[in-house]
């Protein structure tokens, strides 16, 4: 009887809706969506991780690339021309890695999606591996490019999204490509990495390689970038990302320090260790040196002479 009786009051319970207001379930929305604007922010990103969706044709002629940088495929058919990708072609899922210095030209032979990292420091999370792959890189005999492993495509799948949005916080991208070179550097065989890595170090040395035999020898940097098969924007561009500082303002430094070795350790004629670092005439390369050293060539000699060391005290930021 009791428990027909409680029967009764539930349904009654139910049916009065005019008497009792049941909670409505709770919708959730599914949509994404971003309530804030970092394009503003002193810490946007620089476009070092950036995401291209290409047409068919689109075409990006051979030029040296001032940074080196990762190319990630997410779809359609890419050819790359370089020294170490002649004529290849790019499908979904490859990866490869081109170094400063090198020259290369891409095709989107189909629409086109991919993500390309560019840096001048790989941002690593675990310099210990990165060292191990460096220290054991060796050339292949043909390369080949890296396939994605599952967890770097749902990594890249999600950068994508992200920046289709419009997402550009400096802070996140960084993390995120650290969490990318840390997905590509720890689940790939030593010999795989060791190979794919290769051309950042030949390309670094044989860049220093160039500068440091031909700094002495040029008069501008129209010169120097002439010398090296560069147009003057890139080489700028280039030196900038390898050097940290501009290119004439490095030669003028290293012309400093040039002088002041000669000087203060040499017996060479001060007339000889004038023309030697192209300066037109006396009077302007003691105005020089009283700028950089604070006192003329002759009263530098003379105090190295007697045992003083002499220092740069002027370094004259350069702009090109």
């Amino acid at each position: 009887m009791q428990n027909c009786t409680l029967l009764i009051k539930m349904s009654y319970l139910c049916t009065a809706t005019n008497k009792i207001r049941l909670p409505r379930p709770m919708i959730r929305n599914f949509s994404c969506k971003r309530f804030s604007d970092c394009s503003q922010c002193p810490k946007a990103s620089e476009g070092s991780l950036v995401y291209r969706d290409l047409p068919r044709g689109e075409h990006f002629p051979a030029d040296k690339c001032t940074q080196n940088f990762i190319l990630f495929m997410i779809r359609g058919e890419l050819l790359i021309n370089s020294e170490e990708y002649p004529g290849k072609t790019l499908h979904e899922g490859h990866i490869v890695l081109q170094a400063i210095g090198s020259k290369v030209e891409l095709l989107a032979l189909t629409d086109v999606e991919y993500l390309v990292l560019w840096f001048n420091e790989l941002p690593i999370l675990c310099e210990e591996r990165y060292n191990e792959i460096i220290n054991n890189a060796e050339a292949p005999t043909t390369y080949t490019p890296l396939q994605m492993h599952n967890r770097l495509m749902s990594c890249t799948l999600d950068l994508k999204e992200y920046l289709k949005e419009g997402m550009s916080c400096g802070l996140y991208v960084e993390m995120k490509s650290k969490e990318l070179i840390y997905l590509l550097t720890n689940y790939y065989p030593l010999p795989q990495l060791s190979s794919f890595f290769y051309p950042i170090s030949t390309y670094t040395e044989s860049f220093h390689f160039f500068v440091l035999q031909n700094y002495e020898k040029v008069k501008n940097v129209e010169e120097f970038a002439h010398l090296g098969g560069y147009s003057t924007t890139t080489f700028r561009r280039l030196f900038k990302n390898m050097y940290g500082v501009p290119v004439y303002e490095w030669i003028l430094n290293k012309k400093r320090e040039g002088i002041l070795d000669d000087l203060q350790f040499t017996t060479d004629r001060i007339g000889d260790i004038s023309q030697r670092y192209g300066f037109d005439s006396m009077s302007h390369f003691a105005h020089f040196c009283k700028a950089s050293f604070g006192d003329t060539p002759r009263s530098l000699r003379n105090r190295a002479a007697q045992g003083e060391k002499i220092s740069i005290i002027k370094e004259v930021v350069v702009e090109e």
